[in-house]
């Protein structure tokens, strides 16, 4: 476990987060892509952090993610107050939508893993309108419950088959973390994305909430009016706890000691920058 906060990480209750802007996450994809890196990456909240109190093996997930991305206005708050001034919000679906859109992605193929039934297929005609460029190699909508060995080793050939360079997971947190950990060691696909409710948000399930909305950390409160019914409770347990938490690491109270993390991806200086 390290005693000392990493002078490259915000330190959240014992999870390291990557102090990203959107052109430095995209630039970690681009670089870790070309350099043929192999790696998962997590898009982590309030709710992925309060869950990796609960959970030690989550926790261990996250120490061994290629990177933390700061999906959560209360990340980039501790990020400020820590001394990361240019930390900005990178949330998966804009993440997502980015790394689609920039040229520099063109000749990437992209798998989606995730959604209700008929959902990733959407997701898959919505994307290659926007962007005819896209190379999406194939879709697959898992069953709600955790996937069976034998579904799962399906799944590990479906995928070692298509080769994609990129695996998008959409079936929300923690079970997304758990399954690109699980998975990863069993492909050849260079990067996996958790990225949580993206696959809902660009096929109109959920509505996006206005910038000002974003800036304010009440994002939260917008998707709760959307769906009272499965959030209200998750979101009063989990909000409470991460302030619980935060005033305590706050006042030093307790210590959240952050555990060794994996080699994070880095922008070197020489790999290739060719598009």
């Amino acid at each position: 476990m390290k005693n000392k906060p990493n002078e490259e990480e915000v330190q959240i209750l014992g999870v390291g987060i990557n102090p990203f802007t959107m052109d430095t996450a995209v630039t970690r994809v681009e670089e870790a892509l070309h350099a043929r890196r192999k790696g998962y990456a997590c898009l982590i909240g309030v709710h992925g952090i309060i869950e990796a109190q609960r959970d030690p093996a989550l926790a261990d997930i996250y120490a061994h993610a290629a990177m933390m991305v700061p999906d959560g206005a209360p990340t980039v708050w501790m990020g400020y107050w820590q001394g990361f001034r240019k930390m900005e919000r990178v949330t998966g679906p804009d993440l997502m939508i980015e790394i689609f859109r920039r040229n520099a992605f063109s000749k990437s193929t992209h798998f989606l893993y995730g959604g209700r039934p008929g959902v990733a297929e959407e997701l898959r005609d919505s994307l290659l309108r926007r962007f005819p460029h896209a190379r999406i190699v194939g879709t697959y909508t898992p069953p709600f419950r955790d996937l069976s060995s034998k579904e799962e080793q399906s799944v590990a050939d479906l995928l070692h088959s298509l080769q994609p360079d990129i695996v998008w997971v959409g079936i929300s947190t923690p079970k997304q973390e758990r399954f690109m950990s699980r998975m990863l060691p069993l492909l050849d696909s260079m990067l996996m994305f958790g990225v949580g409710a993206a696959f809902d948000f660009h096929t109109g399930r959920i509505k996006d909430s206005p910038q000002w909305v974003k800036r304010a950390g009440l994002q939260w409160l917008h998707r709760l009016m959307q769906d009272p019914r499965r959030l209200f409770w998750r979101y009063l347990r989990n909000n409470s706890a991460f302030l619980w938490h935060i005033m305590l690491q706050l006042t030093g109270i307790r210590r959240y000691p952050v555990k060794e993390v994996a080699p994070k991806f880095s922008v070197s200086q020489h790999s290739s920058t060719d598009a």
